[in-house]
């Protein structure tokens, strides 16, 4: 029982610590980005807590990953294995049948 208590607060912890770090600076409540981030690792449950209640930004946040947007236009070729070049194999071809 002792283990599943501590393993539920290290995922808490662990929760909060990324939580904080992942947050953009200017979305972080009451104290810099870096107080927090100290809160949270010397405070542990209690700092996760203090996080959650007060640092923590209030509703959704913005999508993080922004993608450029698509150009139109031809596409660059994937690159091909040699198996799928012609020339390749044509040269193979004769190698082999030099060796015969």
């Amino acid at each position: 029982m002792s283990v599943l208590l501590g393993l539920a607060v290290l995922a808490f912890w662990l929760y909060c610590l990324f939580d904080v770090i992942t947050t953009p600076d200017e979305e972080v409540r009451y104290l810099p980005k870096i107080l927090w981030v100290l809160v949270v690792v010397l405070l542990a449950m209690i700092g996760g807590l203090f996080w959650l209640l007060l640092g923590r930004p209030l509703g959704p946040r913005a999508p993080r990953l922004v993608l450029p947007p698509e150009v139109p236009g031809p596409r660059p070729q994937a690159p091909r294995g040699p198996d799928d070049d012609p020339d390749f194999l044509r040269d193979l071809d004769r190698r082999l049948r030099d060796e015969d």
